[in-house]
C-alpha cells in the first residue's frame, strides 16, 4: 500500500495552495477532492470574477473578521496579501485593484486562478485525485495515520489511504453544490474537535414585506441600513443595497447578514431600516422637501418625487405614504410631508428569514479556533492534523479579506505539515 507523506481534503483556494507549498518544501502530497475538478468553489466567487484579497492595512483588516481576527494575525503576517498578490503574478496571473482595496485578476476571470493553482502543483508532483469522498481520519497510537474513503470514490469500500499527516480544507457548508457541504466538520468532531455549530453568512435575508416586482434588481447606492434586534439598534452600514423578489441583498445587507442570521436563530425580533438620505438628517431633509414642494406647487405628488428617488420607486413610495399620486404639490399637507420625510429616513423592513446554505457566500462556524495553533494551524488534540480555509471559525465581510484567509491558513498549513513530516 502506497504511503504519502501529506493527505490533503479538499481541493479548494485553501488545499490548493497547501498541496503547493508542502511540495515545494520536499512532501510526497496527495489532493482529494470530492468534486470532478479541483476549485468549483473558486470558479464562482467575485460573481466569476475571484476577489482574492483586499489590500487594506493589516489592523484595518484583521477588523473585518470580528472577534477570530486575532487568531489569523499570525497567518495574514506570514502570508499577507502583498504576498498573494506576487504569488499570482509571479504565475502569470496580474491583478488590478478596485474600488475598496478589492483585488482581481487583471483579466477579471476566476478560471485563470484556479488553472494557475492547479499548474503549481502538478508541476511539483502533486497527485490530484477528483471523485474521492473521505469517510473517516484513520489514527494510531501516535496521531493521524491516513483517510479511509467512501464507496462513492471509485474505489473499493474501505481502502485506506496511509499518510504521515492530513490537512482538512473542505471548506465550510456554503454553496454545497460546490462540494463544500460540511464533511471537515463530521471529521473533525470524530476525532474530539469542537464545531462552532455552521450558520449561513453573508446571505442574503428574506422580509415579510412584499417586495414588488418592479424593484427587483434595483439597487440604491449610498444609504444607510441600520439593522435593530428586539427594537434596539444592533450595528448599522453605509454603502449599497438591491431588491430581490424575497427581500434584499447587496453589499450592505451582506455584511449586516451574519448578525441577522443570528439573532434569528435565537428567535430575536429583527428588522432593517434603509436611510435614503443618510446626508441630511432630519431638519435638512424637511427644509429640502419645503423647497421642492414650494418649487413644484402645481405639479403633482408623483412628480415631486422624481429628484427624490429612482423612477422604479415611485409608485412604492406614493403606496407607503399613502399620498394620492396626483395631488397637487400645493395641497400637501404638513401631516403628508412629515409621512414622507419619515418614510425616506426610515424605510422599515420586518426580517422573516435568510437564504439556505446553498445561496450563502460563506459559512460562519466551524473547527474552535482555541483548538488550532494559529502559528502552524496544526490541531491542539491530534497529531499529524492540520486545518485550513473556511473549515476553521473565521468569517469576514465581502470584499476579499474570506479568501485572503483561506489562502492564507492553506499556505501556512502546507508548510508547517510539510516541515512535520520531514523533521525540519
Amino acid at each position: 500500500m502506497k504511503k504519502y507523506d501529506i493527505i490533503i481534503i479538499g481541493a479548494g483556494a485553501a488545499g490548493l495552495i497547501a498541496a503547493g507549498e508542502a511540495a515545494e518544501k520536499g512532501a510526497e502530497v496527495l489532493l482529494l477532492e470530492k468534486m470532478n475538478i479541483p476549485g468549483r468553489k473558486l470558479f464562482i466567487t467575485g460573481k466569476g470574477r475571484c476577489n482574492l484579497t483586499n489590500i487594506a492595512p493589516p489592523d484595518d483588516f484583521l477588523l473585518h473578521f470580528g472577534k477570530n481576527g486575532k487568531f489569523l494575525r499570525q497567518a495574514f503576517f506570514a502570508f499577507p496579501p502583498e504576498k498573494l498578490i506576487e504569488y499570482f503574478e509571479s504565475k502569470g496571473v496580474k491583478t488590478v485593484v478596485e474600488r475598496g482595496g478589492r483585488v482581481f485578476p487583471r483579466s477579471q476571470k476566476s478560471g485563470d486562478i484556479v488553472k494557475a493553482l492547479q499548474r503549481n502543483v502538478e508541476s511539483k508532483g502533486v497527485k490530484l485525485q477528483n471523485y474521492s469522498i473521505v469517510k473517516n481520519l484513520v489514527l494510531n497510537e501516535n496521531g493521524v495515520a491516513g483517510v479511509q474513503l467512501t464507496a462513492s470514490s471509485n474505489k473499493a469500500m474501505g481502502w485506506k489511504l496511509i499518510g504521515d499527516a492530513v490537512i482538512i480544507a473542505t471548506g465550510g457548508k456554503s454553496y454545497p453544490q460546490t462540494g463544500s457541504s460540511g464533511d471537515g466538520y463530521t471529521l473533525a468532531e470524530s476525532v474530539g474537535h469542537r464545531i462552532t455549530p455552521p450558520l449561513p453568512a453573508l446571505v442574503p435575508i428574506e422580509t415579510e414585506e412584499i417586495i414588488p416586482m418592479v424593484l427587483k434588481g434595483l439597487k440604491l447606492r449610498n444609504v444607510n441600513a441600520t439593522l435593530w434586534i428586539n427594537d434596539k439598534k444592533a450595528t448599522e452600514e453605509f454603502g449599497e443595497l438591491e431588491f430581490t423578489d424575497f427581500g434584499l441583498t447587496g453589499p450592505i445587507v451582506l455584511t449586516l447578514s451574519k448578525r441577522v442570521v443570528a439573532a434569528l436563530d435565537e428567535s430575536s425580533k429583527v428588522e432593517i431600516s434603509i436611510d435614503m438620505k443618510p446626508a441630511l438628517d432630519v431638519k435638512k431633509l424637511d427644509l429640502r422637501l419645503l423647497r421642492d414642494i414650494e418649487k413644484s406647487s402645481h405639479g403633482s405628488f408623483s412628480i415631486l418625487l422624481k429628484d427624490l428617488m429612482p423612477q422604479k420607486m415611485i409608485q412604492y413610495c406614493i403606496e407607503q405614504t399613502g399620498v394620492p399620486a396626483n395631488k397637487p404639490g400645493h395641497q400637501i399637507t404638513g401631516a403628508e410631508r412629515t409621512r414622507l420625510r419619515k418614510w425616506l429616513k426610515d424605510m422599515r423592513f420586518s426580517i422573516s428569514g435568510h437564504r439556505p446554505f446553498r445561496e450563502a457566500i460563506i459559512t460562519c462556524g466551524g473547527v474552535e479556533t482555541r483548538e488550532i495553533n494559529p502559528r502552524t494551524m496544526a490541531s491542539r488534540k491530534i497529531e499529524g492534523l492540520y486545518f485550513a480555509g473556511e473549515v476553521i471559525d473565521f468569517d469576514a465581510d465581502t470584499g476579499g479579506y474570506n479568501l485572503q484567509a483561506a489562502f492564507s491558513t492553506g499556505w501556512m498549513a502546507g508548510r508547517a505539515a510539510a516541515e512535520y513530516v520531514k523533521g525540519d
